[in-house]
């Protein structure tokens, strides 16, 4: 179970997963689904909460993540409000605000944190940290992604995240990192009821 209903995440996880023939629902293929609150102060502890949520909601082993984009210029802001981080949340907003706040700011330096949890009832909690450190640009470029993505260009591969292929997303992204900790422990049986 992906604790999820953004689309552009659920793909990634799907992605990620299907070498692994592993079979992923999400909150999209529930009709109904009460929202959890975020109520944590640090990416790994709304990551708990919501992992935990999806598997009492499915009775399913879950994965969640909380993850965004600090910049360092703006005190690690947006942070863990990065979803909701302007008025609307919308993306275009979000990057808006985020052009806005940068416009007189010469250190652009930033990165994108996700700390994945796999939560199953028998042994708990699994968090999983994954980082890419890169820089903010003052406009947009590439099509692909979501969220802050064309805006974030990442130091060692000197193109943005949104002009990435899958292929590179899933091994060089914050959750692609992350995600890839989880699937080494799985096929390592490190979880000998979910192993692969």
């Amino acid at each position: 179970m992906i604790a999820s209903k953004n689309k552009g995440k659920i793909k990634e996880y799907i992605d990620l997963l299907k070498p692994f023939n592993i079979d992923v629902v999400s909150y999209l293929d529930y009709e109904y689904i009460d929202d959890v609150v975020e109520s944590g102060s640090s990416f790994n502890e709304n990551a708990m909460i919501k992992a935990k949520h999806a598997s009492l909601i499915s009775d399913l082993p879950s994965i969640a993540d909380d993850s965004g984009l600090e910049v360092f210029a703006l005190n690690n802001a947006p942070g863990i409000y990065s979803k909701r981080y302007s008025e609307s949340g919308s993306d275009i907003d979000n990057n808006e605000l985020l052009l806005e706040n940068m416009s007189k700011v010469e250190d652009r330096r930033a990165r994108f944190v996700c700390v994945i949890v796999f939560y199953e009832p028998l042994s708990g909690f699994h968090p999983y940290y994954g980082e890419v450190n890169g820089t903010i640009l003052s406009e947009r470029k590439g099509t692909m992604g979501f969220g802050y993505d064309p805006l974030f260009n990442i130091n060692h591969l000197n193109k943005t995240m949104a002009e990435c292929s899958v292929e590179e997303k899933n091994k060089y992204s914050h959750r692609g990192i992350a995600m890839n900790k989880l699937l080494n422990d799985l096929v390592e049986k490190k979880y000998e009821n979910y192993s692969l």
